[in-house]
């Protein structure tokens, strides 16, 4: 799914949200996979000391997770790099 249209998706509902798709919208945001340890992504991104952990379990993001996402996009004020 494209990053801007997951974007506005999640918003609304943070559930069902397939962890490849929420990866490519955290690269697109400008986050990073830094390490990969079992069934943890471990992202960092240039302008934050923070880390995103996103974990998939059947496919799918954690919704706490996507919410820390949204969070973090907030807070930081992050932009998509790309304009799909």
């Amino acid at each position: 799914m494209r990053p801007r249209k997951l974007l506005k998706r999640i918003v609304v509902t943070p559930h069902n949200v397939r962890l490849r798709d929420l990866l490519g919208l955290a690269e697109a945001l400008g986050f990073r996979v830094a390490r990969t340890e079992g069934s943890h992504h471990i992202l960092t991104h240039p302008g934050m000391f923070e880390l995103l952990n996103l974990q998939e379990v059947q496919g799918e993001a954690k919704p706490y997770q996507v919410r820390q996402l949204l969070q973090l996009i907030e807070r930081y004020n992050l932009r998509l790099e790309e304009d799909e």
